[in-house]
């Protein structure tokens, strides 16, 4: 496991030291894209701090000094979103002149912020790291998510098989088409809203990204504490038991479905929240679907047909670690979002070098305070959650299994 992680970690260095940010000009024309936009979240702290006059001075830099140093470059490029741009700087100023609420002024710069960052994208390239690494949590989501629907469908007909009830295959397989079928309607669903809802689209990203957090947070633990493969067939077992003992073409039907629609809700709201940070990037995240939909298949048949055990612990281990990392990489985006949203504080840390916009979002490293911290406290806390998962944890279900202290005679 170890060196499993090691040499992912290692050629993750390799793809993040040799991504290419770009050219020369286009280069400057990032640097100063980026002091303005660090400028507009000046002038929002200032506004907010009820000064309103270096609130205003500090936004006409943010255009005057750094965007008109790009204008013409940009304006060749995209000239709508040039023109975007040049009505999001303004309708700052112009909140700022005429004392608008805050929410009203953390509105604009929220949407004028989400323009500069389809600028930054316009201007730049995204290397070798971005599109890897969104090809790889792409793959990870649905290689992970899909692993464990075919671990739980293989036993529950492997228990119908021993019980000769051969007859009850067919409800489970149904179940399992229809877990599928609504596992894609779900993320056509959560699409749909982000697209609809009558709030802003960066609050409802937010929101999602948050949520993500939180279920890769739960999801990462759970899946240490099974990483033993008797443990994890204790743990199914339990699960199916009672539905292939009944009998019931219902319970059998809904073990197929709920085998696969749970994981297909989390695969949907983990792909969404990943859709969200890496924009332009969409069809290498396509690409690491379907390379995970293609090792998915060889897998089902290894398993269904061939009858092959797959070492799951191994499998498990490295799902887990790439878990870990894709949920330190979106508690950092997901900071972002607050920050944008007025909700957490923003702390510009100057002395911290940030990274091209593409690798910025699928690392979730920007170089506030309260990012940086929040992907420490994450990391963190892992480290310490892994090592009692995989050291203590196995050594009291040993003792338990075993009859170790405390056991009756």
């Amino acid at each position: 496991m170890r060196r499993v992680v090691a040499a992912l970690l290692l050629l993750l260095a390799l793809f993040v030291s040799a991504a290419p940010v770009s050219a020369a000009e286009p280069d400057a024309a990032l640097t100063q894209l980026q002091a303005s936009r660090d400028l507009i979240a000046q002038s929002m702290t200032l506004y907010a701090d009820g000064r309103a006059d270096e609130a205003l001075s500090t936004a006409r830099s943010a255009y005057l000094d750094h965007f008109e140093q790009v204008e013409l470059t940009l304006r060749v490029r995209d000239e709508g979103l040039t023109l975007r741009l040049e009505e999001g700087f303004a309708a700052v100023r112009s909140r700022i002149q005429n004392a608008s609420p805050v929410e009203d002024v953390r509105t604009a710069v929220t949407n004028l912020d989400a323009e500069l960052d389809d600028a930054e994208r316009t201007m730049s390239t995204p290397g070798l790291a971005a599109p890897f690494l969104a090809a790889l949590y792409a793959f990870t989501i649905l290689f992970r998510e899909g692993i464990e629907m075919v671990l739980v469908v293989a036993f529950v007909l492997s228990s119908l098989a021993a019980t000769r009830e051969l007859r009850h295959r067919r409800p489970v397989l149904q179940g399992v088409a229809a877990g599928i079928g609504a596992s894609v309607l779900t993320f056509l669903a959560l699409s749909f809203l982000l697209e609809v809802a009558p709030v802003q689209r960066e609050v409802l990203e937010a929101l999602m990204t948050v949520v993500a957090v939180a279920l890769l947070f739960y999801v990462s633990f759970w899946l240490l504490a099974r990483l033993d493969q008797r443990r994890w067939r204790e743990f199914v077992r339990s699960n199916v038991t009672v539905a292939v003992g009944s009998g019931s073409t219902v319970a059998l039907f809904m073990v197929g479905f709920t085998s696969v629609f749970r994981e297909g809700v989390e695969t949907a709201l983990f792909y969404q929240a990943l859709l969200s940070f890496a924009r332009g990037l969409e069809v290498w995240i396509a690409l690491g679907a379907l390379v995970a939909l293609g090792v998915l298949l060889v897998v089902a048949w290894l398993v269904f047909r061939a009858g092959r055990r797959i070492p799951v612990k191994q499998v498990l281990s490295v799902a887990v670690a790439m878990l870990m990392i894709l949920s330190v990489a979106m508690v950092g985006n997901a900071v972002r979002s607050l920050q944008q949203l007025g909700v957490v504080p923003l702390t510009i840390l100057d002395s911290v070098p940030s990274l091209p916009l593409f690798l910025s979002e699928l690392t979730g490293w920007h170089p506030t305070l309260e990012t940086i911290l929040g992907q420490l406290a994450l990391a963190a806390v892992y480290v310490v959650g892994a090592a009692w998962a995989l050291r203590t944890l196995p050594a009291r279900f040993a003792r338990f299994r075993s009859g170790g202290p405390g056991a009756a005679a």
